[in-house]
């Protein structure tokens, strides 16, 4: 059943909610919530959430989870952490489309009292995200929430590490470099996103994972994400990943948000324009009927996830620049 899980799900299909695996067992909490125990934890174990689709039509991740439930049922890994996994907007990845009436990846915190079905589901992925980490009290807490980016990107692979208090470990920069990620964004200030909420609410170790471009189911290079995918075994069978000096990475912090604030807003440049293009000063980035005209000022920058028609009060882009590497972390 585990190598059909997202097919049975996607297809509204009700698979068995309990059963064993090799080295391990399975429950499913709800449609999209599956939860891994193994039978005998390792020392170096995790509480690993991985979740997948917040975004419905990033298929990527979706298919590299696919492979690795694959390899799970085969026993070609060996279960060794706790892991929940996640199917995020389920009717978004049915429809092929990246949500159905407003983005679920803002809508992560708590006390949100937003009505619908995506609120809902927010709601209910929170819920279930606490209860996992309650279960698993005594075992580090750990968060990649895997996505594909709208546009091309000039480093394909990139980490954004949400704004919080807790703090990133020198490790996860070694392992990130080490699973082909090239660039990391952090953030400057609290954004409601998936990985956000387990990093503000939980002090998880938590990062949203930009693994390249969207595209439809089968037209992924999956190839491309053999490292990611070594981290995620890795992570899974509960042993300490590969590493590499993050200085392979280039890391950028935000130095300001671009925000739709009328529903006259237009970005000054081509929309096949790719993250991290960079921007001399003086440019006209953008203009808005109520915010007026953002020009950049005297410091270069770079645009991230420029996005013209996100609702009216939705952020439209990053404005980034390069950022040293974090301290301790070679």
């Amino acid at each position: 059943m585990l190598s059909q899980w997202i097919d049975l799900t996607l297809a509204e299909r009700v698979p068995d909610t309990e059963g064993r695996l090799p080295f391990g067992h399975y429950r499913q909490w709800e449609p999209g919530v599956l939860e891994l125990l193994p039978s005998q934890p390792q020392p170096q174990a995790r509480a690993c959430v991985i979740s997948v689709g917040v975004h419905g039509n990033e298929t990527a991740p979706i298919e590299l989870l696919g492979e690795l439930l694959s390899r799970l049922e085969a026993g070609q890994l060996r279960l060794g952490a706790p892991v929940l996994l996640i199917l995020g907007n389920l009717p978004a990845i049915r429809a092929g489309e990246r949500f159905i009436d407003t983005n679920l990846n803002r809508l992560f915190q708590r006390g949100q009292d937003r009505q619908g079905d995506e609120p809902d589901r927010a709601r209910a992925l929170m819920a279930a995200v606490d209860a996992f980490y309650a279960r698993h009290a005594g075992a580090p807490r750990l968060h990649y929430d895997l996505h594909t980016a709208i546009r091309d990107s000039r480093f394909p692979r990139f980490a954004v590490e949400p704004h919080a208090e807790a703090h990133t470990a020198a490790e996860q920069w070694r392992w990130l470099a080490a699973a082909g990620l090239q660039a990391v964004l952090h953030q400057h200030q609290h954004s409601w996103t998936f990985s956000h909420y387990s990093k503000h609410y939980h002090g998880a170790q938590a990062f949203t994972l930009e693994l390249g471009k969207v595209a439809p189911f089968g037209g992924n290079d999956l190839v491309a994400l053999r490292p990611m995918r070594g981290l995620l075994e890795a992570l899974i069978e509960g042993r300490e990943p590969p590493g590499q000096a993050p200085a392979a990475m280039a890391f950028f912090r935000v130095e300001h948000e671009l925000m739709r604030r009328s529903r006259d807003f237009c970005l000054h440049f081509a929309d096949e324009t790719a993250n991290f293009t960079e921007f001399a000063p003086g440019s006209l980035l953008a203009s808005d009927g109520e915010a007026g005209d953002f020009r950049v000022g005297d410091t270069p920058l770079a645009v991230v996830f420029p996005n013209a028609n996100v609702e009216v009060g939705a952020r439209a882009a990053l404005l980034v620049k390069p950022g040293p590497v974090p301290e301790g972390s070679d």
